[in-house]
C-alpha cells in the first residue's frame, strides 16, 4: 500500500504548472486528473460555494478554465452559443453565437462538446458540426462548418465528441454509421486560422450502430513521439498526429459483432498504456508503441466490469471505474487485477466522469449527488454532496476550486487560493 501512496504522490508531484487550468473536458493531462491540493470535499447547494451562475439548460459540456477565465457550450432554446465568464464573480464577460439548430438526442442537446483553450484562444464545437475559435476577447477569428463540408451526421444519438488541443494542434473526430455511408474520419486544423491540415478516413468493419461514437481522442506520450488514441467502431486505433497515418489498431472492443455496440466512455492514458472502455465488456488495456493489428501482441488485460458512459481514470497504479448505476471498481493498473469491487455510491444514474485530484475522486449523479471517495486500494467514502438539479457535466478543478454544472447553474465550489509567485 505504501509503494501505491508513493507512487501516486510522485505522479502528482511531476504534473506541470498549468495544472492550475482545466484547458479541456478531460483537463490539463487529458485523461481527468489534476496536481491540485486542499480541495473542498463537502457542500450543500449554499454551503462552501464561492458563486452560482444562472444557466438557461442543461449540457454534458465541461466548463473550461484558465486563468480568470470560465467557457462553456451553452444552449439556450434554438441558439447554441460560447460564454465567457468571470472567474472572479458569477457574471458573463461576452457571449458569441455558435449558430441555431439545437435540439434533443435523448439525453444530450448540441451543446455537448466542450471547448477547448490554450491561454490565447478557444474553441467551440457544436453537435450541429459548427466549429469556431475566437481569441480571449470575444472576437471570432475563423468559422468553419463540418457538416457541410465534408457531410451530415450519421449518429443515432447526435454528435457529442469533444475537440482536442495539444500542443498548437486541433484534432477533431467524426465517428459515424447509424444514419449514414460516409466514412468516418479524423481532422487535423490550425487552431489560429482553423485551416484543415489533414483529413484521414477511418474504416472500420463495424455494424449498424456500432461505427457510432461519442469519445474525445486522446495522446500518448512516448519519449519524443507522440501517438493520436481514438477509440469507436469496434477498434482503437494509433495515429501519427503529424500526418494522420494510422500506426496501429487492436480490435476486440466487440467481441459478439453487437450491431448496438456504440461506444461513449473515452481513453484514459498513463505512459504508454491506453485504457479503452467498450459498452461495459470489454475493458480492454493496450500497450501504445506497435504497428499494423495489436490486438494479440499489445494487450495488457481484458476485464468485463468496465463502464458504459463515464471515462475511467486512473493515476498509473489503480485504474478507477464508476459504472452507469454508481457500482465502483478499482484495478490494479498494470495487471488489471480487481483491488476491490462493487462498491456502490449513491443511487442513481452516473453519466458524468470521475475527476481524480487531491487524493480523492469526484463524481456526480446525474440526480446532483457528488460522491467523493479515497483514492487508494480501500474504498472510503468521504462525502455524499446532493445539488438538487440534474447533472450530465464532469467536475473542473482549478486553483482549489471545483467548478460543478448543474442544469440551471455553473457553481464555484470552494475558495480560490491565492497566488504565491509572479
Amino acid at each position: 500500500m505504501r509503494s501505491v501512496v508513493m507512487a501516486k504522490m510522485v505522479l502528482l508531484a511531476a504534473l506541470p504548472a498549468s495544472a492550475e487550468n482545466w484547458p479541456q473536458w478531460r483537463g490539463p493531462q487529458g485523461n481527468g486528473t489534476s496536481g491540485e491540493t486542499a480541495l473542498p470535499a463537502k457542500w450543500t447547494p449554499t454551503e462552501n460555494v464561492a458563486w452560482k451562475l444562472a444557466l438557461p439548460a442543461w449540457s454534458g459540456s465541461t466548463p473550461v478554465i484558465w486563468g480568470d477565465r470560465i467557457f462553456l457550450n451553452v444552449a439556450d432554446g434554438d441558439a447554441l452559443e460560447l460564454w465567457c465568464v468571470d472567474r472572479n464573480q458569477p457574471s458573463v464577460l461576452w457571449k458569441r453565437s455558435l449558430g441555431g439548430g439545437n435540439n434533443k438526442m435523448r439525453k444530450q442537446n448540441m451543446s455537448s462538446p466542450s471547448p477547448v483553450t490554450d491561454g490565447k484562444l478557444v474553441v467551440a464545437l457544436t453537435g450541429t458540426g459548427v466549429l469556431k475559435g475566437f481569441d480571449f476577447t470575444g472576437k471570432e477569428l475563423w468559422a468553419r462548418d463540418i457538416q457541410k463540408e465534408y457531410g451530415t451526421f450519421g449518429l443515432n444519438w447526435g454528435y457529442a465528441s469533444s475537440p482536442y488541443l495539444y500542443e498548437g494542434a486541433l484534432f477533431v473526430q467524426v465517428l459515424h454509421g447509424m444514419k449514414t455511408d460516409e466514412p468516418s474520419y479524423l481532422l487535423r486544423l490550425d487552431p489560429a486560422t482553423g485551416k484543415t491540415l489533414w483529413k484521414i478516413d477511418r474504416p472500420t468493419a463495424a455494424i449498424r450502430e456500432s461505427p457510432d461514437a461519442y469519445t474525445t481522442p486522446v495522446m500518448v506520450k512516448r519519449g519524443k513521439e507522440r501517438e493520436l488514441v481514438v477509440t469507436g467502431g469496434d477498434i482503437v486505433t494509433g495515429h501519427d498526429p503529424a500526418t494522420g497515418k494510422e500506426l496501429w489498431r487492436s480490435n476486440g472492443l466487440n467481441p459478439s459483432n453487437d450491431p448496438y455496440f456504440r461506444i461513449v466512455a473515452s481513453a484514459s492514458v498513463v505512459d504508454d498504456v491506453v485504457y479503452v472502455p467498450s459498452r461495459v465488456k470489454p475493458l480492454l488495456a493496450i500497450r501504445s508503441g506497435g504497428r499494423g493489428d495489436v490486438t494479440e501482441t499489445h494487450r495488457v488485460f481484458s476485464y468485463d466490469n468496465g463502464p458504459d458512459v463515464p471515462t475511467p481514470v486512473t493515476d498509473g497504479q489503480l485504474l478507477y471505474i464508476v459504472n452507469d448505476k454508481g457500482v465502483v471498481y478499482a484495478l490494479d493498473a498494470k495487471t488489471g487485477k480487481e483491488v476491490y469491487g462493487q462498491q456502490r455510491l449513491k443511487t442513481g444514474t452516473y453519466s458524468a466522469s470521475p475527476t481524480l485530484a487531491d487524493g480523492k475522486i469526484y463524481v456526480t449523479s446525474e440526480e446532483g449527488v457528488t460522491s467523493v471517495y479515497k483514492a487508494g486500494p480501500t474504498f472510503e467514502l468521504i462525502a455524499e454532496n446532493a445539488m438538487d438539479d440534474y447533472v450530465l457535466s464532469t467536475i473542473a478543478v482549478s486553483d482549489g476550486q471545483l467548478f460543478l454544472r448543474t442544469a440551471q447553474h455553473l457553481f464555484a465550489i470552494g475558495k480560490r487560493k491565492e497566488k504565491t509567485g509572479p
